[in-house]
C-alpha cells in the first residue's frame, strides 16, 4: 500500500554549480534554501535587506541582486500587499507598496490583494531584462494564518496562477535553456507530506525534516551527480569548521583545528570564495 501522494518532479534543462552566483529572494523559504546551500559553500546572496514577502516588495530589490547573479530564486509568499496612502498620492502604485509596516499605525496603509495579472505585468519585464539568468520561481508552503486560512487559500492560488502564467507566456517566448522554472515546493510540504509532524511548533512553518526533505528534491532537481560528490567534500569542511570541542585546547583540539586549517587551505584554492 501507499501511503503518500508523491510530487513527481522533472530533472531541470540546466543545472546549478559552484560557479554560479546564486541570489535569493523572497519569503522566509529563501532564507531555508539559502542556509543549506550556504553549507555546502556555494556563492550566496540571500534578501540583503531583509526577508520579502510580496511579489511587489521581491521586485523593489530584484535590482540590488539580478545584475551579479547567475541563478535568480523568487519565493512568493503572500499576495497581500500594503500601500502607504501618503505615498500612493505622489507615485506609482508599485513605490507605494511598502516593504514591511515598520511598526507604523495600520490606518496609514490600504491593505489589497494583488490580482494574478498585476503580478505578471510586473514581473514578466523583470524576466525579459534579465533573459540571461536562469530563474527558479516556487510559493513558499508557510501559512500565513493572520491573513485567515480562507484568505491564505486565495493568496496562494493567486501566487501559484501568476507563476504559472508568467512561466507559460515564457515558454512561447523563450526557447532556449534559460527558460524560468517552477520548483514545488508548495506541494511537496501540502499534498506530500501534509501532516503536522512535518511542521514545526507553531504549526505553520515546515520543520527542520521537511526543509531537509525538500532540499533533498531540490537537488536532485537542479544539481548534477558531480556536483553533489562535490558537495559531501565541502559539507564535512563546514562540519569540521563549526565542530565545537568537548576539551577546548587539548592537544586532540589543537590537531584538529590544524587538520581542518589545513583542508580549507586546500580548498580555498579550488573554491576561492570560501572564508
Amino acid at each position: 500500500m501507499i501511503f503518500r501522494t508523491k510530487v513527481d518532479i522533472s530533472k531541470a534543462p540546466w543545472t546549478i554549480g559552484y560557479q554560479d552566483k546564486i541570489a535569493l529572494l523572497g519569503s522566509c523559504f529563501s532564507d531555508n534554501i539559502a542556509h543549506k546551500m550556504s553549507e555546502f559553500y556555494f556563492q550566496v546572496t540571500c534578501n540583503p535587506t531583509g526577508t520579502l514577502y510580496n511579489p511587489v516588495s521581491i521586485a523593489h530589490h530584484i535590482d540590488d541582486v539580478a545584475p551579479d547573479a547567475d541563478v535568480i530564486i523568487i519565493t512568493f509568499g503572500t499576495a497581500w500587499v500594503y500601500v502607504d496612502k501618503k505615498l500612493s498620492a505622489v507615485s506609482n502604485q508599485w513605490s507605494a507598496v511598502v516593504d514591511n509596516c515598520q511598526k507604523r499605525p495600520a490606518a496609514d496603509f490600504i491593505r489589497r490583494r494583488l490580482t494574478v495579472d498585476e503580478i505578471v505585468d510586473l514581473w514578466l519585464p523583470i524576466i525579459e531584462r534579465y533573459s540571461t539568468k536562469r530563474f527558479i520561481f516556487t510559493v513558499s508552503p508557510i501559512r500565513h494564518i493572520k491573513d485567515g486560512l480562507h484568505e491564505n487559500t486565495l493568496s496562494k492560488s493567486i501566487l501559484l496562477l501568476a507563476v504559472e502564467k508568467l512561466l507559460s507566456n515564457q515558454k512561447s517566448e523563450v526557447t532556449n535553456r534559460q527558460s524560468p522554472i517552477y520548483f514545488p515546493s508548495y506541494e511537496i510540504l501540502l499534498d506530500e507530506l501534509r501532516d503536522y509532524r512535518f511542521y514545526s511548533d507553531d504549526m505553520l512553518h515546515p520543520s527542520p525534516v521537511a526543509i531537509a526533505y525538500i532540499w533533498q528534491q531540490f537537488m536532485d532537481t537542479f544539481i548534477s551527480a558531480d556536483t553533489q560528490r562535490e558537495m559531501e567534500t565541502l559539507r564535512a569542511l563546514w562540519l569540521n569548521r563549526n565542530h565545537r570541542s568537548l576539551h577546548p585546547g587539548s592537544p586532540e583540539d589543537e590537531a584538529f583545528r590544524i587538520k581542518t586549517e589545513a583542508e580549507l587551505h586546500q580548498l580555498q584554492s579550488r573554491y576561492p570564495w570560501i572564508d
